[in-house]
């Protein structure tokens, strides 16, 4: 399908606008306090006082002047962001005012944005069942915009499955040093646990699922075909049967209990989102939680 730029570069501008409204000073405090730097730097010397640490004292210093002198050191703060973003079929579904896509993009913005503010690098990898592109991590506002551009764009192309696995291998050879991952999919794929595991002791990885609510509650209008959007299969369904609708529901809920339960038992940070709600609050609600473990 052909992009139509000019609406794309609409949509981009609408939700630049939206997400710039959300950002605040409490959300960039508690992103600042949540993400922490790589390590310390060295800051300036000061004279030493009664009580400093021993070991901070700057000899050369010391030396030179005759007076102690002692190290101060302060946080390294900048971090490389990395947005982990699923584009595969099953994201372009919307069955409310927007699609999962559009909600990815919107709170792909507006943690970069966040992000950008707190002098951090931000960078991007989108995924199918491949890899669709990668943008190293850089610096400043304009490649916040074009990361959303690219996730927005990337709506109209998408088809094909969700392979996590190896957007997970892909991550691991194109970064080697510690960042911050938001893996941003609807997780509708199986047998990357063991990667994800892994790569969230090596990086900071925080999940954001995203749904739908049409995916969790099938609404009663008798026959109706249904078609994945990952593989094209369509199913006639009879929605109009109550046991079909509760066999549905049950087995979206047992989906989405799993893979909480996986979530928590690997101690990977997540959030969820639904295309049907607000996003802002879970987002503070997530920067709160892990300030509070740090």
């Amino acid at each position: 399908m052909a992009i139509d730029v000019k609406e794309l570069m609409a949509k981009v501008g609408k939700i630049r606008i939206l997400t710039n409204r959300l950002i605040d000073d409490q959300l960039s405090g508690d992103y600042h306090s949540t993400f922490k730097g790589q390590g310390v730097e060295f800051d300036e010397v000061r004279p030493y006082v009664p009580g400093d640490d021993v070991r901070t004292i700057d000899w050369n210093v010391t030396a030179r002047t005759g007076q102690p002198f002692i190290k101060r050191f302060s946080e390294e703060r900048e971090l490389t962001v990395l947005f982990l973003v699923d584009i595969s079929g099953s994201q372009t579904y919307g069955s409310v005012s927007r699609s999962k896509a559009e909600l990815a993009a919107e709170v792909t913005a507006l943690l970069a944005l966040t992000a950008i503010k707190n002098q951090d690098k931000i960078g991007l990898i989108l995924f199918s069942d491949k890899i669709v592109k990668y943008i190293p991590p850089r610096k400043g506002r304009q490649p916040v915009m074009r990361i959303v551009r690219e996730v927005l764009a990337a709506e109209d192309e998408a088809v094909g499955g969700t392979d996590l696995a190896g957007a997970i291998r892909f991550l691991n050879g194109v970064q080697k040093r510690k960042c911050v991952v938001f893996l941003v999919s609807d997780f509708q794929d199986a047998g990357y646990e063991k990667l994800l595991r892994v790569v969230a002791r090596r990086h900071d990885v925080v999940c954001v699922s995203v749904s739908d609510p049409a995916e969790r509650q099938l609404p009663d209008a008798g026959l109706a075909e249904l078609e994945d959007p990952e593989t094209g299969e369509l199913v006639l369904v009879d929605t109009s049967d109550r046991s079909v609708r509760t066999a549905f529901a049950e087995k979206a809920s047992e989906e989405e209990a799993a893979l909480l339960r996986f979530f928590n038992r690997s101690g990977i940070d997540h959030v969820e989102l639904s295309t049907d709600k607000p996003y802002i609050n879970a987002v503070r609600a997530l920067f709160q939680r892990r300030a509070r473990k740090r």
